[in-house]
C-alpha cells in the first residue's frame, strides 16, 4: 500500500497519513459497500481522510480467505513462521516514526508515547514468536503397547476486535499470539485510528504473511460481530472494549458454542499506605492517570489515601497535574493530548459535573480547553461523594478523585465494592501491607509501587465484570491453541 494522501492544510503539516483500505485475501481493496467514515484529528476536530466500511460481500471474502489461510499456515512449521513475523517485528521497528505520527495525528497521545507503542508491538510479535516455540505437549505414562499423549494446535480462524486506543498495541496483541500460533485472523479494527492498524498490516504483508492469514477490516461494529461470530469457519472471539459491548459479543459466540477472550473496562483502584512519600508516591500516580489522557483500560482511578498523608499527597498531585503540558501530540514538550473525540470529551465533563453537583471540589481542571480539538485540563476532585456516579462509572479520561482512609481492611473493601476487576495497584514499603494487597484485591493486574502497563512477557486480565481470559505470558497462547488427547495402541 504504497500510495498516500497528505493531510489538508490547517492539520499537523508535514504528515502523510496513510490510503487507507480493507486487506483481504493478501490485496487491499476500497470494499463493495461504499460506505466511508471519517477519520478526525483530535487535535484539531479537521477530517484527514474516509476510511472504507466492509459490507458483507467483503466479509465473506475475508472469512473465505481466512479458512484458506488458516490450511496453510497451519502446516507452515514453527520456525518458517518464526522467520517471517521476526521479520515483521523488524520492519515495524524502521517504521516506528512514521506509525508514531500518524497514530498521534489520529488517536491524539504525544508522539514519544506513539512512537514507544510502535516498538512495544514489534516486541511483543517477537515474544509470541518465541512463546510459540515451547508449547509444548506432553507424554503420559501408560499401559505396555500404548502411547498416550497431548498435542497442542492452532484452534482455527480467529475473529478479533480492537478499540481505539492503542492503536498498534490494541491490534499486536491479538495478531501475535494467533498468527504465533499458527491461526489466520480477521481483524476489525477501529475506524477512529485506522492508519496504524493499515501500517502494521503493511510491515506483516511486506514480511511475507501468506494471503488469506492476516484480515483487515473496518465497518460498522453491530454488523462486522452479527456475521463474523456466528460463521461456521470462525473458531475463536478475541476482544478488548467496554463491559457492555463485551457481553453482547460473549453472547454471540456463547450461542454458537465459540470459545472466546474478553479484555474489558474496569476503574482501577490504588491504596497508598501511610509509610510512604506521599510526594514520591504523587508524581508516580499522576504519571499513570495522565498517560494517554487516561484513556486506559487500567488507568488508575479511585485513589485511596492514608488520612495521615492525604493532605500532601493531595498537594502534590495538583502541582503534578498542573505541570502537564496540554496541546497536540506532535508539538515537542507535550505531556497530554486530547481525548479521542467530542463524545468523550463530553462524558468526561458530565462526570465531573455531576461530581460538582453533588458536593465535590475540583481542586484543579474540571474544564476544556479554548480552542479546537477535544482537548480536557488533568483534572482533580477532593471530597467526592460515594454516590457521584465517578466512583462508579469508568472515566476513561484525565480525572482524579483523592479518597482517605483510615483502616487498610476496610478500604480493601471499598477498592473492590465494584464489579470491575481489571487492574489495581498499591503503594507501601511494608511486606505486610503489600502482601495484605496482593491477596485482598480482585483485579487481575496488580503493581505495587508503581503504575507500569502490560508487558509480553506476563499475563494480563479480567476478574468479575472485566472479563476472562489472559493476554501475555505463557497464558496468552492458551485460546489460540486447542489441547488434544492422543491415545495410540502399537498393535491392534
Amino acid at each position: 500500500m504504497t500510495e498516500t494522501t497528505t493531510r489538508p492544510s490547517g492539520t499537523a503539516p508535514g504528515v502523510a497519513y496513510p490510503r487507507l483500505g480493507l486487506y483481504i485475501d493478501g490485496a487491499w481493496t476500497q470494499g463493495t459497500s461504499g460506505r466511508t467514515e471519517d477519520v478526525l484529528d483530535p487535535a484539531t476536530g479537521e477530517v484527514i481522510a474516509a476510511v472504507p466500511l466492509a459490507g458483507r460481500e467483503d466479509l465473506d471474502r475475508a472469512l473465505g480467505a481466512a479458512e484458506r489461510g488458516f490450511r496453510l499456515w497451519r502446516d507452515t512449521s514453527v520456525q518458517e513462521r518464526g522467520k517471517i513475523l521476526h521479520l515483521a517485528a523488524e520492519k515495524i521497528r524502521e517504521r516506528a516514526p512514521e506509525i508514531g505520527r500518524v497514530m498521534t495525528a489520529e488517536q491524539g497521545k504525544p508522539l514519544r508515547e506513539s512512537t514507544g507503542e510502535a516498538n512495544r508491538a514489534a516486541d511483543m510479535l517477537d515474544w509470541h514468536v518465541e512463546e510459540a516455540r515451547r508449547a509444548y505437549g506432553r507424554i503420559i505414562p501408560a499401559g505396555p503397547g500404548e502411547t498416550l499423549s497431548v498435542v497442542k494446535a492452532p484452534v482455527g480462524p480467529v475473529a478479533a476486535f480492537i478499540p481505539w486506543n492503542f492503536p498498534a498495541g490494541g491490534p499486536m496483541r491479538k495478531i501475535a499470539p494467533a498468527l504465533a500460533a499458527g491461526c489466520s485472523i480477521v481483524i476489525k479494527a477501529s475506524e477512529e485510528t485506522p492508519g496504524s492498524a493499515c501500517l502494521l498490516t503493511e510491515c506483516l504483508a511486506d514480511a511475507g504473511v501468506p494471503a488469506g492469514v492476516l484480515n483487515l477490516v473496518f465497518g460498522v461494529p453491530a454488523e462486522i460481530s452479527g456475521h463474523l461470530i456466528p460463521s461456521p469457519v470462525i473458531r475463536f472471539v478475541a476482544f478488548t472494549g467496554s463491559v457492555p459491548v463485551g457481553k453482547h459479543l460473549a453472547g454471540l459466540a456463547a450461542r454458537v458454542m465459540k470459545p472466546s477472550l474478553m479484555e474489558l473496562g474496569g476503574h482501577a483502584p490504588v491504596i497508598v499506605c501511610p509509610d510512604v512519600d506521599p510526594v514520591a508516591a504523587a508524581r508516580a500516580c499522576a504519571r499513570g492517570k495522565f498517560a494517554n489522557t487516561g484513556q486506559v483500560c487500567t488507568s488508575p482511578s479511585r485513589f485511596f489515601v492514608h488520612g495521615s498523608i492525604a493532605d500532601e499527597f493531595t498537594s502534590a498531585f495538583v502541582e503534578a497535574a498542573e505541570a502537564v503540558k496540554v496541546g497536540n501530540g506532535l508539538e515537542p514538550g507535550t505531556g497530554m493530548g486530547p481525548l479521542i473525540s467530542a463524545r468523550r470529551r463530553d462524558a468526561v465533563h458530565r462526570l465531573v459535573t455531576d461530581a460538582r453537583d453533588r458536593g465535590a471540589k475540583v481542586l484543579t481542571g474540571g474544564s476544556f480547553v479554548d480552542g479546537p480539538g477535544f482537548f480536557y485540563r488533568p483534572t482533580v476532585l477532593a471530597e467526592v461523594p460515594p454516590e457521584a456516579d465517578l466512583l462508579s462509572e469508568e472515566p476513561f479520561g484525565p480525572l482524579a478523585p483523592i479518597l482517605p482512609f483510615e483502616e487498610l481492611d476496610e478500604v480493601i473493601e471499598r477498592a473492590n465494592a465494584l464489579p470491575y476487576g481489571l487492574a489495581a495497584y498499591g503503594f507501601t514499603h511494608r511486606a505486610d501491607h503489600a502482601d495484605a494487597l496482593v491477596r485482598g484485591f480482585e483485579a487481575g493486574i496488580l503493581s505495587i509501587n508503581h503504575t507500569g502497563g502490560s508487558v509480553p512477557q506476563a499475563p494480563s486480565g479480567g476478574w468479575k465484570e472485566s472479563g476472562y481470559g489472559r493476554e501475555g505470558g505463557s497464558e496468552s497462547l492458551d485460546g489460540y491453541l486447542v489441547t488434544k488427547r492422543v491415545s495410540h495402541k502399537l498393535v491392534l
